[in-house]
């Protein structure tokens, strides 16, 4: 008979637990490196070890792409109304009170002027982490009216596209906004003034069938997905099997639709170069 009875050991009430803030890393979805949300944001939010492009906020793409303190924003008061009484699982002004409080926005897309690289620019950057960045009135009002304000004081216009699409819970007035702004780019081309459309993952729908394309020069961030219905649909349809890399950016330049593919840290000598050549000629 024993003495001493050997202490009955549980491995779990002896595991040094380690805690860890939420929302300090990232898994990168194309190489599965994990990667310091600060060092992610200083490389404005590029993969430092793939170059994998990751979605990048409005506002912040802006601070990296303009000069400093040159932005001024148009319409940022402009907000939507639940014209149709949208019903569905959720509100359609739930929605819009869930996605401006998670974005600090009111809409989806952010307007206005500034310089890049001391010449005045147009600029307008889609929000995708707002209802996917949909194409409502709201959206392409602001677009629109941006358009208009560069062909009057005759700067360039430049729109950064990310878009799930003209917007459901709007109908008939979502699919409204892709006339509109392609009307005002034409009266833009018109007065001989340049439009770069700088196309970014994911940008589909009725915002691939409008402004989105309608570039006098096409450029594209790298493996960036654009197309108008998505692969599967486009399948299921046609019954045909699909070549490698549909609907990429790379595959949309071998095909003539994209001009350039830039990385996001060679974007803004780019796309002031383009504009270099356009302006002199216009």
């Amino acid at each position: 008979m024993a003495i001493f009875k050997r202490p009955f050991f549980n491995p779990e009430e002896h595991r040094k637990k380690r805690e860890m803030p939420e929302g300090l890393w990232i898994k990168c979805t194309a190489c599965s490196e994990t990667i310091h949300m600060l060092e992610l944001s200083k490389n404005q939010r590029v993969c430092p070890v793939c170059g994998h492009h990751f979605q990048q906020a409005a506002h912040e793409r802006i601070s990296h792409f303009l000069d400093a303190n040159s932005f001024v924003e148009t319409d940022p008061a402009m907000t939507s109304v639940d014209a149709l009484q949208f019903s569905g699982p959720a509100s359609y002004t739930g929605r819009l009170e869930t996605y401006r409080a998670k974005t600090g926005l009111n809409e989806a897309v952010v307007t206005g002027h500034g310089l890049l690289e001391s010449r005045r620019v147009a600029l307008s950057v889609m929000e995708f982490q707002f209802l996917a960045a949909s194409m409502g009135s709201v959206v392409g009002e602001k677009i629109t009216r941006n358009i208009e304000l560069a062909t009057k004081e005759k700067m360039p216009v430049l729109i950064f596209c990310a878009s799930g699409g003209a917007r459901m819970h709007e109908g008939m007035l979502g699919l409204m906004q892709m006339v509109k702004t392609s009307g005002a780019l034409a009266r833009h081309a018109a007065a001989g003034l340049p439009y770069l459309a700088i196309l970014t993952n994911p940008t589909t729908g009725g915002v691939t069938a409008s402004f989105a394309t309608l570039g006098d020069v096409m450029i594209a961030e790298p493996n960036s997905m654009i197309g108008f219905a998505g692969p599967r649909v486009i399948k299921e349809t046609t019954h045909q099997n699909l070549p490698p890399g549909f609907q990429t950016a790379e595959f949309l330049q071998t095909r003539g639709l994209i001009d350039l593919i830039v990385h996001r840290h060679q974007m803004r000598a780019t796309v002031a170069l383009v504009l270099d050549y356009l302006c002199a000629r216009a």
